[in-house]
């Protein structure tokens, strides 16, 4: 089996099978008879603003992560939305992984910062996808009605390019930047990443599967 036919495969966390996700990826590719740059792009769209970003209250067990609960659910951050997307392309035959970051994020609110314990947050999540021959790195991750309310310009995906990082917010301050990158992965290293986020941010976690309640968009109001 080629190295990408292996990343088409579903996994316990792509599980791309699933009724949840297929129903996802029909709503938003009805039309799959299309290059697969298209299709790409429009479940990018899909999952980026159809998706609510919220890490508050975020589900961290092992099923909460799975793409179908994401589906079902409707929400979750960086993980839970890039598990999603990663799923939906394998759904169409695009080669898929995960990525797992380091970044600071300069632009968290003050509640954020203190329960991350600093600007610096671990195990940020994208993916990687394979496109006319070339991989890209995507991040699916924060809606453009969120980035309205943080005053970002959203993240734009046109199939032919990276779309990585929101380097810069509307007044030109910097967002996101890059510290440590941990690589890409066929399926969510579970207890890696989770571990990973109990240990560095603990003040997160109510219990070791849930993140604490709030609500990013109160927070950006200023409530």
């Amino acid at each position: 089996m080629s190295p990408d036919a292996r990343l088409c495969e579903q996994t316990e966390f792509l599980d791309y099978g699933s009724r949840e996700v297929l129903d996802f990826v029909a709503r938003a590719v009805p039309d799959t008879a299309r290059p697969d740059r298209e299709l790409a792009v429009d479940l990018y769209y899909a999952v980026r603003d159809g998706i609510e970003y919220e890490i508050y209250g975020a589900d961290l067990s092992r099923d909460g992560l799975r793409a179908s609960a994401v589906a079902r659910r409707g929400r979750g951050f960086c993980i839970h939305k890039s598990v999603l997307y990663a799923s939906c392309v394998r759904s169409l035959g695009i080669p898929s992984q995960l990525v797992f970051v380091d970044v600071r994020n300069h632009l968290a609110s003050p509640r954020l910062r203190r329960l991350v314990g600093g600007d610096v947050f671990r195990y940020h999540a994208l993916t990687r996808v394979h496109l006319d021959g070339r991989w890209l790195r995507v991040t699916p991750v924060f809606s453009a009605r969120l980035c309205r309310l943080y005053r970002m310009t959203p993240l734009d995906f046109d199939g032919r390019d990276d779309a990585v990082f929101h380097p810069f917010d509307e007044e030109g301050r910097s967002f996101i930047e890059l510290v440590h990158d941990h690589g890409e992965f066929d399926d969510l290293p579970y207890d890696t990443v989770v571990g990973g986020l109990r240990s560095a941010h603990a003040a997160l976690f109510a219990d070791p599967t849930r993140v604490i309640a709030g609500s990013l968009v109160a927070e950006a109001a200023g409530v």
